[in-house]
């Protein structure tokens, strides 16, 4: 395509082509957020108080989106956020994004770095002082743009500047390593060994009362040690700590008891074919992998369960038949989604008839897919959506603005037949999540307002310490010179009879403080 093409024309292409895909980025927001109005248009004139609907007009605008890309839920519930943040709090901003004049990374450090800010008189003003200035920000680093971010807002609203919080405020035990605040928890473990450890601290965070006020995260952080104490996790809710309640033994931690599913051919099993296999909420694994763990496992043939008429017409699937589909989908089954089977629901695609189960709606394989809690939802109680399951497994969408989605079963891809969750149903959980993430910004901006001195009188004895050991090793130096022309003779000037003291050390307690700065005058003296 460029053969012919001069250094100079290839580097004008690049910059071009960079800067088309900025106004495609613009674009693309601006039709996310004018979908997002739209639906939230119709949850309104569904609920007058859509604020606590099962399903909210940014969840459905979520899963078009999400659908239309081929993304992740999380991923397009991002899209549609940002999309929404752009349109409603920086709309000078997003004409400079679609204009082409910024591009898209520095976008979303100025989304990022403001998420904070409440204020509609703040966000105006940060909005017009950025968006001036934003165009000359292109060879920028991200570092340089951040601080001019941050000092732009921090001169508007410093509460809105997040400061550093303590190790114990951001508790978290991840089985896949993550990094966050001054303290973490990160290993690299094999596949086997992380579905293990994972599953005991579920098991044991899950083990205390609905009452507990720590949260998942802090939960499944303190279970890392109740497990390497070899005791359960004792409850903190005031009930069961002011309950004369035994102290947990070493064997009702033990009783916990570990189940993984793997997935595999059977020329792999028996040692004479290297096909992969599948661990369940894990992924692909190699098959010197697999034998090894068969050694200490027990094998079931997997294959299409046979339904009896009576249990079809029940609500709720067998245990084979459970297995079946959740090997058979792997993955949540709606577009994008890459959800593990085994945190998802069954949902039977033709509504289940709880009236009369005989006139259809059967429990089989062939009627049932695994949906994660959130689609399932979506499904259930957003009548824009419908599906159709095809013989093989393969669903076939219809989103609420007509446009069709297949998924395949993501077993069939790896082996011949594959397998399911159990069968909940969605129950109607009303949230409203605009009041929620205004909860959570007001606590953290509470939380900026009392760190800012702490921090602030921490960043002043750091700089003082540093000052103070600079000062002693100059002053050392100076007498290591008088030493080395003089000898053991004190110097008689007038000036820096602090040379003629002993040497000072170059090393400062823990404890030690800055003088009190001297108090400032409240009238300049000239």
């Amino acid at each position: 395509m460029f053969d012919e093409s001069s250094s100079d024309e290839l580097v004008a292409v690049i910059a071009d082509s960079y800067r088309e895909e900025s106004k495609l980025v613009g674009r693309r927001l601006a039709a996310v957020a004018e979908l997002l109005g739209r639906r939230t248009w119709e949850a309104e004139s569904e609920d007058p108080d859509c604020g606590y609907m099962i399903v909210t007009g940014l969840q459905r605008t979520s899963a078009e989106v999400a659908a239309a890309m081929n993304l992740p839920p999380g991923t397009a519930s991002t899209l549609v956020a940002n999309a929404e943040a752009l349109d409603s709090r920086f709309s000078k901003v997003m004409a400079v994004l679609s204009a082409g004049d910024t591009d898209w990374r520095t976008v979303q450090i100025i989304l990022k770095r403001t998420e904070l800010v409440r204020d509609l008189s703040v966000l105006a003003a940060l909005d017009s002082r950025l968006s001036a200035g934003v165009a000359r920000w292109q060879s920028w680093s991200r570092k340089r743009v951040n601080n001019t971010v941050d000092a732009a807002v921090r001169a508007l609203d410093p509460d809105a500047i997040r400061e550093r919080e303590t190790a114990e405020d951001n508790r978290h035990f991840d089985v896949i390593p993550v990094g966050n605040g001054t303290a973490k928890v990160d290993g690299v473990l094999d596949a086997e060994s992380a579905v293990i450890v994972d599953e005991k601290i579920a098991a044991l965070a899950n083990g205390v009362c609905p009452q507990d006020p720590r949260t998942l995260d802090q939960r499944r952080a303190d279970a890392v040690t109740a497990m390497a104490q070899g005791i359960t996790l004792a409850c903190r809710c005031p009930a069961c700590s002011n309950a004369d309640t035994p102290a947990p033994t070493v064997d009702e931690a033990r009783g916990v008891r570990t189940v993984i599913n793997v997935i595999a051919d059977q020329s792999t099993v028996l040692g004479i074919g290297n096909k992969p296999g599948y661990l369940a909420g894990f992924g692909v694994i190699d098959a010197e992998v697999v034998r090894r763990m068969v050694e200490r496992a027990t094998l079931r043939v997997l294959t299409v369960p046979t339904v009896p008429a009576e249990e079809m017409r029940r609500y709720q699937p067998t245990a084979a038949v459970e297995r079946f589909v959740r090997m058979r989908d792997l993955t949540c089954r709606f577009p994008g989604c890459d959800r593990p089977a085994e945190r998802c629901d069954l949902d039977h695609t033709i509504p289940f008839n709880h009236v009369d189960p005989s006139k259809g709606g059967f429990t089989t394989p062939n009627n049932l897919k695994c949906l994660c809690r959130q689609h399932h939802r979506l499904k259930t109680f957003d009548n824009g959506w419908h599906d159709v399951q095809l013989p093989d497994g393969t669903i076939v969408w219809t989103s609420p603005t007509g446009r069709m989605y297949c998924t395949a079963p993501g077993g069939i891809e790896l082996f011949p037949r594959m397998g399911p969750p159990a069968c909940v149903e969605p129950k109607a959980r009303r949230r409203n999540l605009s009041r929620e993430r205004a909860k959570r910004t007001a606590r953290t901006r509470e939380r900026n307002r009392t760190l800012r001195p702490i921090n602030a009188e921490a960043r002043r004895v750091a700089y003082a310490r540093e000052r103070e050991i600079e000062y002693r090793k100059d002053r050392n130096r100076q007498r290591n010179t008088l030493m080395f022309f003089k000898g053991h003779r004190h110097s008689k000037s007038p000036y820096m009879r602090w040379v003629n003291d002993p040497y000072e050390s170059e090393t400062l307690p823990p404890d030690w403080q800055p003088p009190p700065e001297p108090p400032t005058p409240d009238e300049c003296p000239f």
